[in-house]
């Protein structure tokens, strides 16, 4: 079957604009606005990790074709050339490895080396890739504990969505909190979002001893307070409707700049991160791009059931992020 691009190849100027709108669902303008803002910068050297299935190298192809990314692709070369059937990888890199674990192994390599800015996950599971990003000695490892965010373009919302923490750490401690909660707030500054509100979920907005995420959620409040946690205005804890929603807020009587204004959601673990993530994307319509954060590179985790566009929107996200450590080595993400 003949498979459609979505980006003209004849086109000189490649934009979002270019792209036909699915109005079943939306118009995506928020990941469109994040892809353009990221073609103003140089693309970012990224290792594609075992990218053995046509979608990987769909996405290696298009995000190389809107100048987002210098894809170097990492895994068994024949089965490399073999899904790349159709596409035109000739001036790629391919790094050959002997299998998966192999394929993770040489990408991390990369970066240690400095020839990559960026992972890409392609056609292996995400712990085989993780457990190459955390090997104690050969790993991407830092001061932060690593963590993943979703950024989830709503229809009807006005403001793009962190969701944090709905893929990497299960049940985080306090500790873990104070690492996801900036881990969001530096993206959503490599974002180029200037007012940053984080609100702490929980199931209630009050603090209640028996509600363990509440305490969390106030001790973090506080630790904002005193210059533990940078770069946001924090609330909690907050239940979800009056977190997003002014009228909620309102009807609760909880003033502050965060309430009914979040653009930064901490959820309590990921079993309650996974389920707001997923309820956006099946039952309002959402698109979820997703990042790792807290190793020495943005981590680009897609799905092969992801859309292109949401694959895209991941790759800008990495090249912004990758652009802000760039810029302040020790202000960006660590």
């Amino acid at each position: 079957m003949h498979q459609r691009r979505i980006f003209p190849l004849e086109s000189k100027e490649l934009t979002m604009s270019d792209a036909p709108i699915d109005h079943s669902r939306q118009d995506h303008v928020k990941f469109r606005r994040l892809v353009e803002r990221a073609q103003r910068l140089p693309p970012a050297p990224t290792a594609i990790v075992h990218p053995c299935d046509k979608v990987a190298i769909e996405s290696a192809v298009e995000a190389s074709r809107l100048k987002l990314i210098v894809p170097i692709l990492v895994g068994p070369e024949a089965r490399i050339r073999e899904a790349a059937a159709g596409f035109d990888i000739g001036e790629f890199e391919i790094v050959d490895a002997a299998h998966s674990n192999d394929s993770a192994a040489k990408a991390v390599a990369l970066v240690r080396a400095g020839r990559a800015e960026a992972l890409m996950k392609g056609s292996l599971h995400t712990d085989e890739l993780m457990a190459a990003v955390v090997a104690r000695e050969t790993g991407l490892r830092t001061a932060r504990r690593i963590s993943h965010c979703f950024i989830m373009d709503v229809p009807d919302h006005e403001d793009a969505l962190i969701i944090t923490d709905a893929a990497v750490n299960i049940a985080p401690t306090l500790e873990d909190k104070v690492h996801i909660v900036q881990n969001a707030i530096d993206l959503a500054h490599a974002l180029g979002v200037t007012d940053v509100r984080v609100a702490i979920l929980s199931a209630m907005e009050t603090v209640n001893p028996k509600v363990l995420s509440t305490l969390e959620a106030a001790a973090l409040c506080k630790m904002a307070d005193r210059g533990q946690i940078v770069g946001a205005v924090l609330d909690g804890p907050l239940a979800l409707d009056n977190a997003i929603s002014p009228e909620a807020a309102a009807i609760k009587k909880i003033v502050s700049p965060v309430a009914g204004r979040a653009n930064v959601l901490v959820v309590p673990d990921l079993e309650a991160g996974n389920m707001l993530a997923k309820s956006l994307s099946f039952l309002a319509g959402a698109d979820a791009a997703g990042i790792v954060l807290g190793a020495r590179v943005p981590i680009i985790l897609t799905s092969r059931a992801d859309a292109l566009l949401t694959r895209l929107a991941s790759c800008a996200i990495a090249l912004l992020v990758a652009a802000a450590r760039r810029e302040s080595p020790t202000a960006a993400i660590q």
